[in-house]
């Protein structure tokens, strides 16, 4: 081929493949041949001379010499061909938001891995995705976070990382459902956009994200194809890079990259770059080369305890090589693996404070840790741990992934680990992870406490309170918290319970019913309070026993399980006379209140919110009361009372209070909008808005929902249809994000009856046939009456005799609910 025939390939692969044809022609061998004379595979050979594969540069050297040509010329075609950047994204006048990037700091010292470096960027290239695999400590996580900083101007979105941890000991591997979670929180999607159950839903929901974004995505220490698979990307041009200590054989489309112990020559090079040695005949490795040799066997060749090493150089002027090998040598029979000698000879360089709190992080049950979590766990001011966590920064003994975040790699973990277990007795273990597991159930009751919708009202019995906890100045702030501990308090509640502290697996999950509310998870609250009420059950306290089963119930009531929720309530009512705690009492009025009108009753419902505002002000419980009060409206507003609604309503909201937010403000004023819907109609309207603005600020979707049902309702009082059905429509459009189909049997009656006024029979009568549908499956008997009759009205003109059906099914539901009053 000549050189006009070359220039004119556009694709460099093509072109390196036609340089490398000419470089055969030069030899006059067959393949076979010189695949023989280059040390390579003749099948390898044949796809680097076709174009289909990049050869590593150490073959292109080969076959320069084996023909006498400089290798140096086709270096810069090479490295276009292997690393095929793409073209940084055009500039914009438009001011867009900097990306995610949660990539861990690329090191500066990396080393080698040109080969396996090329085949990672040629299989993101060919197929989006490659998995890296290799021992422990062999520096997988590294290869794959260095090639995402290389990759990551070519996916501008967002670079993301998640540790999957298949082989964190002490925990289990990181489940599909929460690591889609946490991606797609990562990409800011909103959390009435993801499914709340179903991992194809989510993977679908993360698929379809990646598709129309531009992501590098790091997918650290994989414990199998299983867990990894859902949270590869489909079509579009994002990509995953993967690392596991497993070949993963069941995908089958994600080429693998092995990983193998460095090489000398580059375990050489490693250890002089991280320990800062200048190199010449007169620095410390030149001038002992067997000491440096016997570093680099100790070590392994494995990158991590060859950086381990190199540090003790780097910090200790005065040492030789020969003094770092004996530190290391006298720890070497302490330990299975060899790479833990330089654990070892690490943690000997702390005093005894930071070596016993390094010892002690080996306890922590969540995947990173604050400095906050880590005075609790050591029983020290928080000034003290941060200064050692700092320390501990220094030696390489603990990452820093953000700025108010650490994390131990999992090796060290596993150190750590061990060396507890060996230095430290059983009774100082289990004090240091009590410590822990109080600080986390003190710190959710903290942030509940900041968080006025749903809180608990209740503080924390478990253990004994931490010296210092987080402040939260908001309640956006106590969100935010949750939102970022969420992996490690679910991680301290699997270790309660493995422990048996029962006392934390009960109350735990009392403190996240505000969070859950916000999050939409139903699912996994009642998940939760199942395991609460179990450790209550062996607590045997009957307050908490009584407690555990309201909670239950209340779980149950709001994943649209009618008939559990009565069980757990009728369960609570046993036991919570026997406590004699007359505020448990109440807050089980107010619920069963609840479930008494949602199950068709409809004066016993006002009689119980009566009576909870009742043992409320026993409690000397102003916020509970006022809280009874405004349902307590709400009652009277459904029963059709409107002024006595109305006054109620307003009573509610001359209570002084400080907090703009007081939670029975937006029941009081829903209650007040619908309730002078008629007679006050700008009032109405402005009640309902300044609901609906409290619903929004603090992020309650399914509030929010009932705030823009009941403007509807208010709305077509008014006879402003077009106005009501928009406010009906978006209220469906927020239950429709929240992935929970009974919430919907609230509003269904309500918007069905807008657009029969608003002349849309049609929709109308598919509204309540929908509510008609669904009401029996929950139990929700008194929306099925309404849902009858409703069908009636629109049926009365079309057709008499179905009208007649269901308006006698509907009386007859009526009369079963409530014998006296029908």
């Amino acid at each position: 081929m000549n050189g006009q025939e070359r220039t004119a390939h556009a694709d460099p692969q093509e072109e390196l493949a036609a340089r490398l044809r000419l470089l055969q022609e030069l030899s006059g061998l067959g393949v076979r041949a010189l695949a023989r004379d280059a040390d390579l595979s003749s099948s390898s050979l044949s796809r680097y001379l076709n174009g289909q594969t990049v050869p590593p540069w150490p073959a292109v050297v080969a076959l320069c010499r084996l023909v006498k040509r400089d290798p140096r010329p086709l270096r810069p075609l090479w490295e276009r061909t292997s690393n095929p950047l793409p073209a940084p994204p055009k500039s914009s006048r438009l001011v867009r938001p900097a990306p995610r990037n949660d990539l861990p700091r690329d090191a500066p010292d990396f080393t080698g891995r040109e080969e396996q470096l090329a085949a990672v960027f040629a299989a993101v290239a060919s197929h989006r995705a490659v998995s890296v695999d290799g021992m422990a400590g062999v520096g997988k996580t590294c290869l794959a976070v260095h090639a995402a900083h290389r990759l990551a101007a070519g996916f501008p979105d967002a670079q993301l990382y998640v540790d999957l941890h298949g082989f964190t000991e002490g925990r289990p591997p990181l489940d599909p459902d929460s690591a889609l979670r946490m991606l797609l929180g990562a990409l800011d999607v909103p959390s009435e956009k993801v499914p709340q159950e179903g991992i194809e839903e989510l993977a679908a929901c993360w698929r379809s994200e990646l598709a129309r974004r531009r992501v590098v995505v790091v997918l650290d220490n994989a414990a199998d194809a299983d867990q990894v698979r859902p949270l590869l990307p489909g079509a579009g041009p994002s990509v995953a890079l993967i690392t596991s200590r497993n070949r993963l054989l069941g995908l089958d489309e994600v080429p693998p990259v092995s990983l193998d112990v460095l090489s000398p020559q580059e375990s050489a090079e490693l250890l002089a770059r991280a320990s800062g040695d200048p190199g010449g005949p007169d620095s410390r490795l030149a001038r002992d080369p067997e000491s440096a040799a016997e570093v680099l066997r100790l070590c392994g060749h494995l990158p991590l305890a060859l950086r381990l090493a190199a540090a003790r150089l780097r910090h200790r002027p005065g040492w030789t090589v020969g003094i770092l090998v004996e530190r290391m040598a006298e720890g070497a029979s302490e330990f299975d693996a060899e790479f833990s000698a330089a654990f070892a000879m690490s943690v000997r360089q702390l005093n005894r404070s930071q070596a016993r709190l390094f010892r002690m992080l080996g306890l922590l049950p969540g995947e990173f840790f604050d400095e906050y979590v880590v005075a609790a766990l050591a029983d020290m001011p928080l000034r003290s741990a941060r200064a050692m966590l700092e320390d501990l920064l220094d030696a390489h003994l603990v990452q820093q992934p953000t700025g108010s975040h650490y994390r131990l790699h999992d090796l060290v973990h596993q150190h750590a680990r061990r060396a507890a277990a060996e230095q430290d007795s059983a009774a100082e273990r289990e004090r240091a992870l009590g410590r822990v597991l109080d600080y986390y159930v003190h710190a959710a009751a903290a942030a509940d406490a900041a968080m006025p919708f749903l809180s608990s009202g209740r503080t924390a019995s478990a253990g004994r309170p931490p010296a210092e906890l987080p402040r939260f100045a908001d309640k956006n702030a106590a969100l935010a918290w949750l939102v970022k501990e969420y992996g490690n308090l679910m991680a301290a509640f699997e270790t309660a319970a493995a422990v048996g502290a029962d006392v934390h697996v009960y109350e735990l999950p009392r403190f996240l019913r505000a969070y859950f509310a916000r999050r939409c998870g139903t699912t996994h609250l009642n998940f939760l309070f199942e395991r609460s009420l179990a450790a209550a059950e062996r607590l045997g306290d009957p307050l908490q026993l009584a407690e555990a089963h309201s909670d239950l119930g209340f779980a149950r009531y709001n994943a649209g399980r009618m008939a559990e929720a009565a069980a757990a309530y009728e369960a609570a009512g046993l036991r919570v006379s026997q406590a004699g705690d007359t505020r448990a009492e109440a807050e089980l009025a107010v619920r069963r209140g609840y479930l008494s009108w949602d199950t068709g009753h409809v004066e016993e419902p006002l009689e119980l919110f009566r009576l909870a505002g009742k043992l409320y002000e026993q409690a000397d419980s102003p916020a509970g009361a006022a809280h009874a009060a405004a349902s307590e409206a709400w009652a009277m507003l459904q029963l059709g009372h409107r002024e006595e609604a109305a006054q109620r309503a307003r009573e509610v909201l001359g209570i002084p209070h400080t907090d703009p937010a007081w939670p029975p403000t937006l029941t009081a004023r829903i209650t007040l909008g619908v309730a002078i819907a008629h007679e006050k109609p700008d009032e109405a309207a402005e009640h309902l808005r300044q609901a609906l603005a409290l619903a929004r600020d603090d992020g309650h979707l399914n509030n929010q929902a009932w705030c823009l049902n009941c403007l509807g309702v208010a709305l077509r009082q008014m006879r402003r249809y077009e106005e009501a059905l928009a406010s009906h429509r978006e209220a469906f459009a927020l239950l429709d994000e929240l992935f929970e189909e009974h919430w919907k049997i609230h509003f269904l009656n309500g918007y069905g009856e807008t657009c029969r006024l608003a002349g849309l029979p049609e929709e109308a009568l598919r509204l309540h046939r929908q509510a008609l549908e669904l009401a029996p499956k929950l139990g929700n008997r008194y929306e099925e009456a309404l849902a009858h009759e409703g069908i009636a009205i629109v049926l009365d003109e079309t057709d008499p005799a179905e009208a007649a059906e269901h308006r006698a099914a509907g009386q007859a539901v009526l009369q079963e609910l409530n014998p006296g009053a029908y």
